[in-house]
């Protein structure tokens, strides 16, 4: 089954993200070309990373421009320190706007360097990944990793802007693509039904990144991040819902070499599943999400051992103490966060890989 969807290119879509100090505005449709008016004129510096400015520094306007680096390897203090000699060597200054433009690394670093380089530059960002238009690049979180761990170090500041250029995406390789299906996923199961029935019945386009489906993807799951963070700025309470399948997730991406969207999507299947146990998700409605990863080419099992699991959850930068609060599902589009005892979580993934359920749902082909 599908569903028709213009493809014809439309114009740009705004809406405001209202955080504590500051609003931002998200443009979906947009392009890289309206930097000039986004910055307002401003002195302008460009991070970005060796991939980026290959594939598409043609199109940025003219100015100075600083690489970031590549990969997770790039979320470092160091890497932090060598950006802020750049930015001293540049002569910014507090009026200088840095922008960045790249995927959820670049949007990262150069959040986190803006926050503290002067203590605060304004700053925007340009995402160039599905990944970071509907999830990295929006709320405010920047940070980067410490011994490994990801995002230890960080700050919670809304930027100025965040332009989706939908055209940027069309060099994204199948890997990346996936990285940000899994968090359109994420928004649809926590808190939007329509968006999720949508991704059922489009998931051969989705996966292409067909333009107007792709559209309503990216328009969608910032809907979703942007209402839970304009009523939950600082993750005091419903912010957690925007954790659903990131808890396991970290712990196998760390585990594993599966990508970040990769592992979240295993998270995401071990969620269902738990909700299945702890008696809150129906059978099926955990049978339709395995079947949209499935439809995805998401994968939803790992080669990891619980022991190596546990030992990252127990890392984890969100637990307090010995609990965490862990996300379930009650129903496609909803989510919910239980507060639980870390052995209270192992013995739960105990009981549901030993049932004929999640014998099915984990074992491996």
């Amino acid at each position: 089954m599908s569903t028709r969807v213009d493809a014809k290119p439309a114009g740009p879509e705004e809406r405001i993200l209202r955080g504590s100090g500051r609003a931002c505005r998200l443009r979906v449709g947009g392009r890289i070309e309206e930097l000039d008016e986004l910055t307002g004129g401003a002195p302008r510096i460009v991070l970005a990373d060796e991939t980026v400015l290959r594939l598409h520094g043609g199109r940025l306007p003219a100015g100075p421009v600083v690489v970031v680096g590549e990969g997770e390897q790039a979320k470092t203090l160091a890497n932090a320190e060598r950006l802020y000699e750049e930015l001293l060597r540049l002569e910014a200054d507090r009026g200088t706007f840095l922008v960045g433009v790249g995927g959820g690394v670049v949007c990262d670093v150069t959040g986190f360097v803006a926050a503290t380089y002067l203590r605060g530059l304004p700053v925007g960002f340009v995402p160039t990944t599905l990944l970071a238009q509907v999830d990295a690049a929006i709320g405010g979180k920047n940070g980067v990793n410490l011994r490994g761990f990801k995002n230890l170090v960080g700050t919670i500041r809304q930027p100025e802007f965040v332009l989706c250029d939908l055209g940027l995406l069309e060099t994204l390789p199948p890997r990346e693509r996936n990285n940000g299906l899994a968090e359109v996923v994420k928004h649809a199961l926590i808190a939007d039904p329509a968006l999720f029935t949508f991704l059922e019945e489009n998931a051969a386009a989705a996966s292409a990144l067909e333009p107007g489906v792709t559209r309503r993807l990216v328009r969608d799951s910032i809907a979703v991040k942007a209402a839970i963070v304009e009523r939950d700025e600082r993750e005091a309470g419903e912010r957690r819902l925007l954790n659903f399948g990131h808890s396991f997730g970290h712990a196998i991406e760390k585990a594993t070499g599966l990508s970040h969207g990769e592992a979240v999507s295993v998270g995401m299947a071990i969620a269902a599943g738990l909700s299945v146990e702890r008696g809150l998700l129906p059978r099926p409605e955990a049978e339709r999400v395995f079947r949209l990863l499935d439809a995805l080419g998401l994968p939803r099992r790992t080669e990891a051992d619980a022991a190596s699991l546990f030992a990252g959850l127990r890392k984890d930068k969100k637990r307090s103490g010995s609990r965490i609060a862990f996300i379930f599902l009650e129903r496609i589009g909803r989510g919910v966060a239980v507060e639980l005892e870390l052995d209270d979580l192992e013995a739960l993934f105990s009981a549901w890989v030993r049932s004929a359920e999640g014998r099915k749902a984990w074992e491996h082909p």
